[in-house]
């Protein structure tokens, strides 16, 4: 039987690596492979990992359990799925360690990163971002990720990465003010960001997936998009009043063209097709202003319930450090 990895530097700070997953049967052997290894390097700091489990329905709990995973690593079951912030979120209220991060099971993101950014930490910063330097998206998806980082840093935080972030080392400062605030509907990375405190940041080369398939469909992230600006910006609501003064001048303008045509000129035939077009466009304006505005207020009935974000299943402790 294989020995475990004791982990074991009491006088040392602790750093919690939260890993949420959902359905990565095929990355496990890896994942467990690549936390052993990182453990067992000589790091400055001790380790704990904390596996969030978001709903899986494969074989990803039998193998985690069956895997051996280092002492000082726990699994944190959700009763289903939440989403990835939902399981970090809970990986976060749980963490033990002086500083947090994330880790994803598909091993994209070096682990390697981890002491980068404790490199960072130990400078005096309360938060430090991995940026992705480039990815290994198709064309359609690097696109989004431009696209999305171009409106958060337009509309959201002018210091939003212009390839994103995916990984995030913070302290018990940032933890705090997380737990104190667990919103729902929201991007964690975004709440971490518009805290303000001291942030630096590393660069790194996201890695091909392995194996497994991404579990980051097109309907997260149009969630995601959504998430965004209706958490964190108030520009939707400014684009229904634009839209709403824009098309009100321009209506002014129309019927003042009319009139001046109808008086001096008197050949503009009455007809439907252009009834018919202004009732779609201005009926298309009216359904998507009540959209947003609705995003809105479905969101506020939605914090005001004080559901919970998660909930959580079960704790297995895999073994403490003697």
């Amino acid at each position: 039987m294989e020995a475990p990895i004791t982990n074991s530097k009491p006088n040392l700070p602790m750093v919690s690596i939260i890993i949420p997953f959902l359905n990565e049967a095929d990355n496990i052997p890896r994942l467990k492979e690549g936390v052993s290894q990182f453990i067992a390097q000589d790091n400055s700091f001790q380790i704990e990992v904390l596996l969030v489990n978001d709903g899986s329905t494969d074989d990803s709990v039998a193998l985690i359990k069956a895997a051996g995973f280092p002492a000082n690593t726990r699994l944190i079951s959700l009763s289903q799925n939440y989403g990835s912030h939902a399981a970090l979120r809970a990986g976060i209220m749980h963490a033990r360690g002086q500083y947090i991060t994330f880790l994803y099971a598909d091993l994209q993101d070096p682990v390697d990163n981890i002491s980068r950014m404790y490199q960072k930490i130990a400078e005096g910063n309360d938060i430090v971002w991995a940026n992705r330097a480039s990815d290994e998206n198709g064309a359609i998806e690097r696109i989004f990720s431009r696209w999305y980082s171009g409106l958060m840093r337009k509309y959201v935080n002018k210091l939003y990465p212009d390839k994103g972030f995916d990984v995030v080392m913070f302290n018990r400062k940032v933890t705090a003010e997380l737990n104190k605030n667990v919103e729902n509907n929201s991007s964690i990375f975004l709440q971490i960001l518009n805290l303000g405190f001291k942030q630096d940041f590393i660069t790194y080369q996201k890695l091909a997936r392995k194996a497994g398939k991404s579990k980051w469909t097109l309907s997260k992230k149009i969630k995601l998009l959504i998430d965004s600006f209706v958490a964190f910006s108030f520009a939707p609501i400014r684009l229904v009043s634009f839209v709403g003064i824009m098309f009100f001048v321009l209506g002014i303008l129309w019927s003042v063209y009319i009139i001046i045509r109808k008086i001096f000129f008197d050949d503009l035939a009455a007809g439907w097709p252009a009834l018919l077009s202004i009732l779609m466009i201005g009926f298309g304006i009216t359904n998507i202003s009540l959209g947003v505005i609705a995003e809105y207020l479905w969101r506020t009935l939605d914090a005001s319930r004080k559901r919970p974000v998660f909930i959580i299943d079960e704790i297995v402790e895999f073994g403490q450090n003697a």
